[in-house]
């Protein structure tokens, strides 16, 4: 497909979602030669209505140059004008033919020429039967064989990766773990602002159809309680579990996920350890679903001041006077794997399959935080979920995140650059209302 076609098709992503019926256009996208029956039926297996056309659109991307003027008739002929008005409205090149009744078809039905009883008789005194035959082979420039012809059965092609199933009503479990005042045994200040952090995502994951459970103010022991009661919890009816963590972090030796999380009591756990409550060892009921995990703490003390960049390549923004972090140094490797962490630490997955943990910030250093408005980082991904959550896959979503996290300034000096560890299969689109 040409880019200006892409672009178009990108532009309208939203309206394509929210709008099309992708079940009445399978056929035509067939006859058309747009599709072949595997493809759509790994469409039709991507499920709800909106991810059948985020996939649909996806897909139409790879196939060729014809694909967008025939995806438009498409659209005309099932009765979907405005949409096709909306794409054709940005694509005034595009050739297309100027009625909904397209040409093509009379090339299709040109099979009943004769009358059936006469057929013999017909063929003995030479009528001009062959004239008629010969118009059924006259198109040999088909769009099957424009469209099939470059696909290899033993390729890997895009249109087979899958997005998991997230049509569950309700989705899935959310616990969300806020530590917002420490005990001064600690020497960890107060997280002013946090409790902003919380109300946002609470918000958002009932929005997404989640069930969310919120948690003030836990001691490690506490911390580890929840997470063992939510991987006992039954899964089978969900598609998906999140958890976050809100509080003051640090750097920790590991072999898998870095970083960790504390308590108001001073006593952290692992975000290796956090992880390993969901694995399949620990919770059977979540075998193969999404389990998310969003950090918002910081993964060091080293504060980054940045690199000096053209000014056309971005537009900075600046954080508030009131930015404060979430940082403690990094402790010793003999701390990060105490007695008391020992256990779940070596309760693991052979593969960390289906689990993605997202990070404020990069493992090391600070993760800003302003003390009226709420950390950066869960602003950024509220914002974005919001917006794009109906169009956007997860891992998309969290890149708009890192893009515009990283153009902040905290005091005009300090950056923060949020990361993932993705581990997820497929992609995920959450659910959102129509």
């Amino acid at each position: 497909m040409e880019e200006r076609h892409k672009k178009i098709l990108q532009r309208n992503r939203t309206n394509l979602v929210t709008e099309m019926d992708p079940s009445s256009l399978y056929d035509c996208l067939f006859e058309k030669g747009v599709f072949t029956h595997d493809m759509i039926d790994a469409i039709k297996s991507s499920g709800t209505r909106r991810d059948q056309s985020r996939q649909l659109v996806r897909d139409l991307e790879t196939r060729g140059s014809r694909a967008f003027p025939f995806f438009l008739e498409c659209l005309q002929e099932t009765g979907q004008h405005s949409l096709a008005e909306k794409l054709q409205n940005g694509a005034p090149a595009v050739h297309v033919h100027p009625t909904p009744t397209p040409v093509v078809l009379p090339d299709i039905r040109p099979l009943p020429v004769t009358p059936p009883v006469d057929i013999d008789k017909q063929r003995k005194d030479n009528v001009p039967v062959s004239p008629a035959q010969k118009c059924d082979t006259t198109p040999t420039p088909s769009p099957e064989s424009e469209f099939i012809r470059p696909r290899l059965p033993s390729r890997t092609r895009r249109d087979s990766i899958q997005s998991y199933k997230m049509d569950a009503s309700p989705c899935g479990h959310c616990l969300i773990i806020n530590n917002v005042e420490f005990d001064p045994e600690s020497e960890l200040s107060n997280r002013k602002g946090s409790n902003i952090d919380c109300d946002r995502l609470e918000r958002r994951f009932k929005a997404l159809n989640f069930i969310v459970e919120v948690k003030t103010n836990l001691k490690q022991r506490q911390i580890k309680h929840e997470l063992s009661a939510l991987s006992k919890k039954d899964h089978s009816l969900y598609d998906c579990c999140v958890v976050i963590m809100l509080s003051h972090g640090t750097e920790v030796s590991h072999s898998r996920f870095p970083g960790a999380v504390y308590g108001v009591d001073g006593q952290f756990v692992t975000v290796q350890c956090i992880t390993n409550y969901l694995n399949g060892q620990h919770c059977p009921s979540l075998q193969g679903k999404p389990k998310l995990f969003f950090i918002q703490a910081c993964g060091g003390d080293e504060r980054d001041t940045g690199f000096e960049v053209s000014p056309d390549g971005f537009e900075p923004s600046f954080g508030g006077a009131d930015d404060q972090t979430d940082a403690m140094p990094m402790s010793s490797s003999s701390d990060s794997l105490s007695t008391s962490d020992e256990p779940d630490a070596r309760a693991t997955l052979p593969t960390p399959s289906d689990i993605l943990v997202s990070y404020s910030t990069f493992p090391g250093y600070v993760s800003w935080r302003d003390t009226q408005s709420g950390s950066w980082y869960v602003e950024i991904l509220d914002r974005v979920l919001e917006e794009n959550g109906a169009t956007d896959d997860l891992a998309t979503m969290l890149m708009m995140v890192n893009n515009e996290v990283s153009q902040i300034s905290a005091k005009g000096v300090y950056k923060q650059m949020p990361g993932s560890f993705n581990f997820l299969r497929k992609h995920l689109h959450f659910q959102t209302q129509a």
